[in-house]
């Protein structure tokens, strides 16, 4: 038996639903032509009071064609989208849960907010209907953990099951922490991910307040540009199967990637704005490639947490450089914010399928809308198209309000 301080954790199962599509598939396709997730704001009225001028929304999704009309009805939008990925994940996985193994079979997911919807919706029907008109199903459709146990519930895992929610760094904290209790052998695999539907009136006036919204009408958000204006906000899920090397392959698994290494550091120092220098950043980024036993010489890609915000950019830039060295300037670096927006909880998770599949299908995803970097934004970005390459490891940068920096490292088996 492998000692479980050298447990190997590999990737055998992905799922999306992003602004570019309802699977993978889909929004992989859409993501390496470069198409913008951008588009007018349907989900309130918008008044002369805001500046945002669109959203990165999923199109055309209707839960009860993936649900029924039943469960579609008795969970939140973000609970919906994390059924959707994790049916996909599961199906490509195998991963089925049976009496010998269901309490070796975890669930971490990751959400900022959770059931924001619910919550807005069901606070609006009490002003206005009155208390007795709430649905009994509202607890369970607001309550942030919502989704994974549904998750656990829908197919039989009853291993450890816990909820992150640090923010925007949630989804690829989740991910990191389902590797940790893999590797230290309290799983054997681990359903893990992140969902997020952040797109609402209060939220995006909140980040207006905060100066961290674009008010572009088109061409963003523009991550790393010298006339970067802020994000703009999203919403999806990316659900990802992991588990051991060993029990991958017993039952005859695909094997698309290795989680080599998660790095996790706090900033200690603002609750909205990143360390001087990216400092914490920097040292999560250490982090991962120390557990993972890589150099910089060893990076490739790096899928940025890159929000198109001027701290963030500037920051993760600085980061980058002062732990790869003269590397930095060798590694392809881009945002697929660009294109799916902020997705907040839920994007460090989708991002790491996107990481995944830079390294299966050996691409770079662009950063799209860049026209001239900024002046401390002098990196390869990976501007307009998409670029084919030999991708060994990727990096996956995850920062979140309150100082939260993830990193996860993924290597091609």
């Amino acid at each position: 038996m492998t000692s479980n301080q050298h447990r190997r954790v590999v990737v055998t199962g992905l799922g999306l639903i992003t602004p570019q599509g309802h699977d993978v598939a889909s929004s992989w396709q859409a993501i390496l032509a470069g198409q913008s997730g951008f588009g007018p704001v349907t989900q309130f009225k918008l008044t002369d009071q805001f500046k945002i001028q669109g959203v990165c929304a999923v199109k055309e999704f209707d839960p009860k064609a993936h649900l029924g009309t039943k469960e579609a009805r008795r969970r939140d939008r973000c609970q919906q989208f994390a059924a959707v990925a994790v049916e996909q994940a599961i199906q490509q996985s195998g991963l089925q849960a049976t009496n010998g193994n269901r309490e070796r079979i975890g669930v971490f997911f990751g959400t900022g907010i959770g059931g924001l919807q619910t919550t807005l919706e069901q606070d609006e029907i009490v002003r206005e209907r009155g208390a007795r008109r709430v649905s009994p199903f509202g607890i369970t459709m607001i309550m942030p953990n919502g989704a994974a146990g549904m998750a656990a519930i829908d197919y039989g895992f009853q291993g450890p099951s816990s909820t992150i929610t640090t923010a925007c760094a949630a989804g690829a904290d989740a991910v990191g922490m389902a590797f940790r209790y893999i590797k230290m052998g309290l799983a054997d695999a681990m359903l893990t991910g992140g969902t997020e539907t952040p797109i609402a009136a209060v939220t995006v006036a909140g980040f207006e307040r905060a100066g961290a919204i674009s008010n572009l009408k088109d061409g963003t958000p523009r991550p790393f540009d010298k006339d970067r204006d802020g994000l703009i906000p999203g919403e999806g899920a990316g659900m990802l199967v992991i588990e051991t090397l060993e029990h991958a392959q017993a039952r005859g698994a695909t094997i698309l990637a290795e989680l080599v290494g998660y790095g996790q550091t706090t900033d200690a120092f603002h609750i909205t704005a990143p360390a001087e220098g990216g400092a914490g950043a920097a040292r999560a980024i250490k982090m991962a490639l120390d557990e993972a036993g890589l150099t910089p010489a060893d990076v490739d890609y790096i899928n940025a947490h890159g929000t198109g915000t001027m701290l963030n950019d500037s920051a993760e830039t600085a980061a980058i450089k002062a732990t790869l060295g003269e590397d930095a300037y060798r590694v392809g670096v881009s945002s697929t914010k660009s294109m799916t927006g902020h997705i907040m909880g839920g994007t460090g998770a989708i991002e790491s399928v996107f990481s995944v599949l830079a390294i299966q299908d050996q691409i770079m995803p662009p950063t799209i809308n860049l026209e001239e970097p900024g002046p401390d934004c002098d990196l390869d970005y990976v501007p307009h198209t998409a670029r084919p390459a030999a991708i060994n490891v990727v990096l996956n940068n995850a920062f979140g309000f309150g100082g939260h920096n993830a990193v996860l490292a993924f290597a091609k088996v």
